[in-house]
């Protein structure tokens, strides 16, 4: 072979060597430029999801998006298996929560997480509360609920909008706000409990129920404690039965209704019949087509749940849920001696414990704690009393 023939070869080689290096380095470019573009989403994503405010993402509550109790003292941390209590905090009934939550601690040594569902404007106020009082050695999460969850799910009507409080849907969407809990409890911000709420807690549901109500028909157990309580104790006075998709279901009208204000949830089962979709759906279909009852006095979030849960559902100890205390003649209703018996007690209905005009008020002042930042006072107490 001649020289310069040996020398082209060669120069050839040289080119391809050369070629194949600038290939190698132009893919390890690449692929540090893709680790780089990938890392700063991630960030990205990151900051996005803890922004401003990590609590209110629109539309879905999420387990990093809820801010926790501080550290306790080891010396005050309660162990054993955890009973996750659901319960909203309104701006406006901040007290009433913060007595609900005191009774319910004080009077059991169980693990309980308070999960307090409240609205964004409401936090710090509610932080305070909780952190420069007796609450300070509770467990609770705060979960910011966001409105836009319900739209298109309740009415546009102007004379009825000003009665639907975004807060009350809350209880719909206890597997959302827990969702590694099996089983739960929930409590409106009425209600004082007098037991321990293990008990409650402990209440057995049967199979394939997703939850325990208590009934507001007479009971043996009940006879006399509830008789004429309220005004509406059946189905047909939360549902209108006139209407073709209410027939459609084939329910009874006389059927015992039942209160919503205390829950015993099987969340387990709650997510495997997907109860918040169907409730949902009927919050719909009432938007559209006004499906409750004319005369409906009091929640409008029972009427979805007694059709989702029609002849569906386990019941609670009467004694759990002692109610009623807020409507007219309670006082002459309940003897002292039962009140003091019953295991829960709730001011469902007009007159509320701090108030003017409410029966039994002594028993939620002894729960009461004065609020820190002074904005809160029963109405019939006055800004120094404690």
């Amino acid at each position: 072979m001649s020289v310069s023939r040996r020398l082209t070869r060669r120069a050839a080689d040289d080119d391809a060597m050369s070629l194949r290096r600038v290939n190698v380095a132009i893919l390890v470019l690449l692929a540090v430029a893709f680790l780089i573009i990938v890392q700063r989403n991630l960030l990205n994503l990151n900051d996005f999801l803890r922004s401003e405010n990590p609590d209110a993402v629109p539309g879905m509550i999420l387990p990093f998006e809820s801010e926790f109790s501080p550290e306790l003292r080891p010396d005050l941390v309660r162990t054993g298996e955890k009973i996750p209590v659901v319960i909203t905090a309104a701006e406006e009934r901040l007290g009433a929560v913060v007595a609900a939550m005191n009774s319910v601690y004080q009077n059991s040594k169980a693990n309980i997480v308070f999960n307090i569902v409240t609205m964004n404007d409401t936090v710090d106020h509610l932080k305070v509360w909780m952190t420069k009082t007796k609450l300070n050695n509770v467990k609770y999460k705060i979960i910011i609920f966001e409105p836009q969850l319900l739209n298109g799910k309740i009415t546009k009507n102007p004379q009825k909008l000003d009665s639907v409080k975004p807060l009350t849907f809350a209880r719909f969407y206890m597997p959302v706000f827990i969702p590694d809990a099996e089983k739960a409890i929930y409590l409106d911000d009425d209600i004082i409990v007098q037991g321990d709420i293990q008990e409650l807690f402990d209440t057995s549901l049967k199979s394939g129920h997703a939850a325990a109500f208590s009934d507001d028909c007479d009971s043996a157990s009940a006879k006399g404690i509830v008789r004429g309580a309220g005004n509406q104790n059946n189905y047909i006075g939360f549902l209108d039965f006139k209407k073709e998709a209410i027939k459609k279901l084939g329910m009874r009208a006389n059927t015992c209704s039942f209160n919503p204000g205390v829950i015993v949830a099987n969340l387990t089962e709650w997510k495997r019949q997907n109860i918040t979709n169907q409730l949902e759906h009927w919050m719909e279909l009432n938007a559209q087509e006004d499906l409750y009852s004319k005369t409906l006095a009091e929640s409008i979030t029972t009427p979805p749940l007694l059709i989702v849960f029609y002849k569906h559902h386990s019941s609670i100890d009467p004694m759990w849920h002692v109610r009623h205390l807020g409507a007219t003649g309670a006082g002459n209703r309940y003897s002292p001696q039962f009140v003091k018996a019953a295991k829960l007690l709730h001011w469902n209905g007009h007159y509320k414990p701090w108030s003017r005009t409410s029966s039994f008020t002594e028993v939620w002042d002894k729960w009461y704690i004065q609020d820190p930042m002074r904005k809160f006072h029963p109405v019939r107490k006055h800004a120094g009393d404690k």
